[in-house]
């Protein structure tokens, strides 16, 4: 009977040592549970304006004819017009290319009777692609030297001037350490506004860069853009 009693309350001690710890671990890992749940996801911010360094200026020319010969001699003409256009303003040739020509018979899409007075157009495309974007904008408004020569420039939205920036590779690292500050200083007020402070990055991710057109009437300054997204650990 005694010996009943004393592991009885032996088995109680240990359920009271137990209860105490297990209540302990829990406790414990309750904090760090509470502790590893605090974060706080912000973005960050980046932008520049770069100046295009590469300029793409398509001319479009057409010609009429009766005979393909004609037509031939007409476009080769019409060529090297534009070349030599380019070249005087101190483009290098070996920045010029050019489409082979579209032709067509006009005879063999009559509607109504209606005849055109040449058989055969043609149309092709010379293309400037240079890094001489100041040279390019100055050059632009000398273009109806090539009409008083007889070239017919045929412009439209497909043929249109394009500006580029190729440099995004310099300034990647600059930009994506300027977008994590900003994204920094954004947790950080967070923090400060919930009385606690920043810790470590548990995780980032960083966007896609954007290269747009400053506005409509600025094309050949562009504005980079990127935005990374952090998640921050907060601590007491």
């Amino acid at each position: 009977m005694a010996g009943n009693l004393r592991s009885a309350a032996v088995l109680g001690v240990l359920l009271a040592v137990g209860l105490i710890v297990g209540g302990s671990f829990i406790r414990q890992a309750a904090e760090v549970w509470q502790q590893s749940s605090r974060s706080v996801t912000v973005r960050g911010l980046a932008e520049r304006e770069m100046p295009a360094d590469l300029v793409l200026w398509p001319f479009n020319y057409s010609a009429s004819a009766d005979t393909l010969g004609e037509l031939e001699r007409i476009l080769s003409r019409d060529e090297q017009t534009i070349r030599d256009f380019l070249i005087q303003r101190g483009f290098d040739a070996e920045h010029v290319s050019v489409t082979p020509p579209r032709i067509t018979d006009q005879f063999s899409n009559l509607y109504g009777g209606q005849r055109p007075d040449e058989r055969y157009r043609g149309e092709a495309t010379l293309l400037l692609r240079s890094p001489d974007v100041a040279g390019v904008k100055a050059a632009m408004p000398e273009v109806t030297a090539l009409v008083r020569q007889g070239v017919l420039l045929s412009p439209n939205y497909e043929y249109r001037t394009e500006y580029l920036f190729t440099g995004l590779d310099a300034i990647k690292p600059e930009m994506i350490a300027a977008a994590t500050a900003d994204a920094r200083r954004a947790a950080q007020q967070f923090a400060e506004d919930s009385g606690s402070r920043v810790g470590q990055i548990r995780q980032a991710t960083q966007g896609y860069f954007s290269i747009e057109d400053l506005d409509s009437y600025t094309p050949d300054v562009k504005r980079v853009r990127v935005v990374t997204t952090v998640d921050y650990a907060l601590e007491d």
